[in-house]
């Protein structure tokens, strides 16, 4: 039993891998084509990274509690939902005022779209609580 936990974990954990990888293709596709060769879609790995903040402070401070809502995890969800918009508008407003063209655009959506599924998707395999959780890591 425990084998076959490990053998999906380390299963779940290249899908992830993969996933991540193709998503930050297509974000790279979106800067660096000849076509585009522009650089400014690279400021939503700022907003990829920061992403996952909110819920890692949320789960440590109402992790005692047994309550199915709390205000700190509903503000946690709030600030989560504002970084993942600002993500999706970023591309936007720059292929918007033509810092960046609309094919561009389109591939960094594509790379957001990919790669923040697979956050939540690290979230679904990782955030179980038992024994193989990223609590560990």
């Amino acid at each position: 039993d425990s084998a076959g936990k490990g053998f999906q974990l380390c299963c779940s954990l290249v899908a992830l891998s993969f996933t991540g990888a193709i998503g930050l293709t297509f974000l790279m596709l979106g800067c660096a084509l000849e076509d585009y060769g522009v650089y400014w879609p690279l400021f939503v790995l700022i907003f990829l990274a920061i992403s996952p903040i909110p819920h890692f402070i949320a789960k440590r401070v109402t992790y005692d509690s047994d309550a199915t809502s709390s205000a700190c995890r509903e503000l946690a969800y709030f600030f989560t939902t504002g970084i993942v918009v600002s993500a999706f508008g970023f591309p936007v407003i720059l292929a918007r005022v033509a810092v960046i063209k609309w094919g561009a655009c389109g591939l960094v959506l594509a790379g957001n779209a990919i790669i923040f599924l697979t956050i939540q998707g690290f979230f679904l395999v990782f955030g179980r609580g038992d024994d193989f959780s990223w609590e560990q890591w």
